[in-house]
């Protein structure tokens, strides 16, 4: 046991002396290690890097946590701004586990392509997937005699969500299991607080002394959405392995085992058939109220039913942000989810997606849940709160002048000429006409 103790020891002093020896070769690849728990904003992040002005050639080594990739189509649109200057190679998987000989066979691609003087880089970025123990990668550097002739660890940035990270921090993990945030923040050289919008100022300080208690020696900048100088990220020399070690004397121990929460999965749905996207819209809102919790990261391309664009959407607990965006000239119309969360019932989850499609059977069963029907008399609310009668001549109405993907429950005509459409299916926009029906135009209620 001793012997084993003292060759471990030696092991570190070596690999530390290489690195010191690696960080003054100005030839190395400086490499920034990227991570930061589901949702807290990598991609945008990364996004920003990409598009912004700093006149340096860098590779994205982007990794996700899910079998279909969403973040990285986002990405390949933005390195099509500066094809010549940016390069994003892709993993699936987790890169603190089994994807690691992946990153090794990237760098080493990456090497070869810089040693036969074809490429010129200034630094690479990895993007861990937010449920990945950053240390695992880190290691890379310092055990991989290939990796460390090409690369050095330059630093480990930290991306912190704001809004959600002592939610994280404070999560209970089944015995042996890592909590990956707090992992990811103790062996940050820097973190970045973002979101910082979405919470009072005033509660930042409490955060930022949590975050400082965790890992007292990173440099904390704060942001919203992602915007930091690439500078304050990119060839910082941060690394420091003898701290590390100080903190982890096994952090260059390759056999440690690395357990994740198996309560937590990732299920990907993707599908040719446009959808419904009141139907979407329901489900999506459902899952938000109900399991928002549970779902650290929700994200999607969405192809919808009467609409040009397609829907991009991306969601952190029971935060939603989507909007329509154009498709690429290349790019197949057809829609792609990625749920991440613990204790996911994968198939509930796709029985409920499957019931958004646009099909003629959902579209019957919508049709039939309505609670009028065609030449039922109604009111309907209009302009300055006032009520009007008509008849509904039509459900399920799609007009063009219409948002994209919207289809209304009715189509009604006036008693007092021309027609309008309910928007949705709820007695404030269109109820049965009262008995008698003698009055035209009533005042409502509300008004």
């Amino acid at each position: 046991q001793d012997v084993v103790e003292q060759s471990g020891s030696k092991r570190r002093l070596d690999e530390a002396q290489m690195a010191a020896s690696a960080e003054d070769n100005e030839n190395l690849v400086p490499v920034t290690v990227l991570t930061g728990f589901l949702g807290s904003g990598k991609t945008t992040l990364l996004n920003h890097i990409l598009t912004a002005t700093h006149g340096k050639k860098i590779a994205v080594i982007e990794n996700e946590f899910g079998d279909v990739g969403i973040d990285d189509e986002l990405l390949q649109k933005n390195s099509k701004v500066q094809a010549d200057e940016e390069i994003i190679e892709m993993m699936n998987g987790c890169i603190c586990c089994t994807v690691r000989q992946d990153l090794i066979t990237v760098l080493s691609k990456l090497a070869k392509r810089v040693a036969s003087g074809k490429l010129k880089l200034d630094g690479i970025v990895i993007e861990t997937t937010g449920l990945a123990d950053p240390a695992p990668v880190a290691q890379t550097f310092f055990v991989d005699d290939a990796v460390k002739a090409f690369a050095r660890l330059d630093g480990i940035v930290t991306l912190i969500d704001a809004k959600h990270i002592e939610l994280h921090l404070d999560e209970e993990k089944p015995e042996g299991a890592e909590n990956e945030a707090v992992e990811q923040v103790a062996f940050a050289d820097r973190i970045l607080l973002n979101k910082t919008d979405l919470v009072p100022e005033a509660e930042l300080p409490a955060i930022e002394e949590r975050l400082r208690k965790l890992n007292p020696s990173a440099t904390i900048f704060r942001c919203e959405k992602g915007q930091v100088d690439p500078k304050d990220l990119i060839g910082i020399s941060s690394f420091d392995l003898r701290k590390t070690l100080d903190m982890d004397p096994e952090f260059l121990n390759t056999d440690g085992e690395h357990e994740h929460d198996t309560s937590v999965s990732s299920v990907a749905i993707t599908e040719n058939v446009p959808l419904d996207f009141g139907l979407v819209q329901d489900w999506i809102g459902g899952l938000l109220q109900n399991k928002g919790t549970d779902l650290y990261r929700m994200k999607g391309v969405l192809n919808v039913q009467h609409a040009t664009q397609k829907f991009v959407y991306h969601a952190v607990h029971m935060i939603f942000n989507g909007e329509f965006e154009d498709w690429e000239p290349d790019e197949p119309r057809e829609t792609k989810l990625v749920f991440i969360g613990k204790n996911i019932d994968a198939a509930a989850l796709k029985a409920d997606f499957a019931a958004c499609v646009a099909s003629e059977e959902n579209l019957a069963k919508k049709r039939d849940a309505l609670r009028f029907k065609v030449g039922d008399r109604v009111e309907c609310s209009m302009a300055g709160g006032m009520r009007q009668a008509g008849e509904v001549v039509q459900l399920l109405w799609r007009d063009e002048e219409m948002e994209q993907g919207q289809v209304c429950p009715y189509k009604v005509k006036l008693d007092e000429g021309g027609v309008t459409w309910a928007p949705v299916d709820e007695d404030d926009c269109i109820r049965r006409e009262e008995a008698g029906g003698s009055s035209k135009k009533q005042k409502t209620a509300t008004a």
